[in-house]
């Protein structure tokens, strides 16, 4: 990355400060308190903006306890390109207060304990997950911290992480470009399926429609070149109430300073773009796509740090902001800004490939859910079958106990509680009849008497 001046490389955590929308007071450092609390960086703010990095609260997180330090805060204040080069900005952390440094240690092991989390689940997904890891070793990868020391927070760890966050961020913009194009081919796929599936008046009728809508989104006024004069003097005249005819470069930088760092940072120009997107773009209108306005503001601010940020840090002092209000191209716009509906975000051959990948992954989805179909199916067989089974075993014990009710109503009457036989009182002293037809007079004198049993004799107990 090209470098000039003392700011060329300042993108410690002014820069990462920037990004994350935080103001940073210059010149005036806080009493410590715990970062929680700063009114700097509270959360609130910091929730309001995201980075997309993957170690994003980390990066805040050890951003904000480095702010509560005042020593810190001061260095960095009067920090220069050749202090964050040689690293002695960094080596300024073995003066922070003892309460910050715990807290640093504190918020590097949580990071790490993170990491080994996002590892552990990484490799039990792609293999057996008794496997011993070798933690140190993966740790490597994550340049955002040094792997070697992973209790304590060192010079070290700074310099990483101000390295990592800015090449990373660096990057974001590319990233973004590539999902909106992947977005604006994804709707043309769409709308060309959807054409197609209607019959040749219906298509008619949507292709007219479309055709207006796309009229309707082209009818706007002029947009002007971000940065340039005309634009500047709108925002001057229409934002700040000013009269135009009194326009001074140098005043309207202040005004637009929200936090008085003496940069711009992007969030700030992008907020200077407002106007101009408002031309162009109505939440209300159906032919105005919100996510097309994001990728207007971003090529918007790209326009600007390009032309007006020459050291390429990201940020615009008061110095580069004048020199470019000098510049012929200042004044100079021609018919304004192309927008972005007149700059495709894709060939035809993109689109041709993007939708063979649709076409590609489309296959292997349907693949999937035709073998979770039979797998299905297979699940529904074998559980009528389990349930066929299980109403067999169930008749099949009914029937036993059928059948035990039914022998022991044949042997007899059952026993007691404690094995003595049961009889009904109506048949245990009534006599049993006689059939009616066997029944003869029986004359008294005939009826048998049961013989006596013989007397026994008298024991004479004398002769005892």
């Amino acid at each position: 990355m090209p470098s000039s001046g003392p700011r060329a490389v300042l993108l410690p955590l002014l820069l990462l400060r920037a990004v994350l929308a935080v103001p940073l007071e210059r010149g005036t450092p806080q009493q410590e308190s715990p970062a929680t609390e700063s009114p700097v960086s509270g959360p609130a703010l910091l929730s309001s903006q995201d980075t997309g990095l993957y170690y994003h609260r980390y990066l805040q997180e050890v951003i904000n306890v480095l702010e509560t330090d005042g020593h810190f805060r001061e260095k960095l204040q009067a920090a220069n390109a050749e202090d964050i080069k040689s690293g002695k900005l960094s080596r300024e952390l073995d003066f922070v207060s003892h309460h910050v440094r715990t807290k640093l240690d504190e918020l590097k092991r949580q990071e790490v304990s993170r990491l080994r989390m996002l590892l552990k689940a990484k490799m039990d997904a792609e293999q057996e997950p008794n496997v011993q890891l070798d933690h140190l070793s993966l740790l490597k990868q994550f340049e955002h911290l040094d792997p070697q020391n992973q209790h304590t927070f060192e010079a070290r760890d700074l310099e990483l992480l101000i390295q990592t966050a800015t090449r990373d961020l660096a990057q974001y913009d590319a990233a973004h470009h590539e999902e909106f194009k992947r977005y604006e081919m994804l709707k043309e796929h769409e709308r060309r399926r959807y054409l197609e599936s209607l019959g040749e008046e219906q298509r008619k009728e949507a292709e007219k429609k479309l055709e207006e809508q796309q009229r309707r989104h082209r009818e706007h006024p002029k947009v002007n070149v971000p940065g340039s004069q005309a634009q500047l003097k709108e925002v001057w005249e229409e934002l700040d109430g000013l009269d135009p005819n009194r326009f001074n470069p140098k005043t309207f930088f202040i005004l637009h300073d929200i936090n008085s760092d003496g940069v711009l940072d992007e969030q700030e120009l992008e907020a200077l773009f407002t106007k101009e997107l408002e031309k162009v773009y109505d939440p209300k209108n159906e032919e105005d796509d919100m996510r097309e306005m994001e990728e207007e503001r971003l090529r918007m601010r790209e326009h600007v740090m390009k032309n007006v940020d020459t050291n390429q840090d990201r940020l615009v002092t008061l110095e580069e902001f004048l020199a470019s209000t000098q510049r012929k191209e200042f004044g100079d716009t021609g018919e304004g800004w192309e927008t972005v509906e007149m700059h495709p975000a894709y060939t035809e051959e993109e689109l041709r490939r993007f939708e063979e990948e649709l076409a590609a992954r489309e296959a292997e989805l349907n693949a999937k859910a035709q073998r979770l179909s039979q797998e299905t199916e297979a699940l529904g067989r074998s559980q009528g079958r389990l349930e066929a089974q299980k109403r067999e075993l169930q008749q099949a014990v009914l029937q036993m106990e059928q059948r035990k009710q039914q022998q022991q109503s044949q042997n007899g009457p059952a026993p007691g509680p404690e094995g003595q036989l049961k009889f009904s009182q109506d048949t245990d002293d009534a006599p049993v009849p006689a059939p009616a037809g066997d029944q003869k007079d029986v004359d008294p004198s005939e009826k048998k008497v049961p013989d006596q049993p013989p007397e026994l004799p008298r024991l004479d107990t004398q002769h005892l």
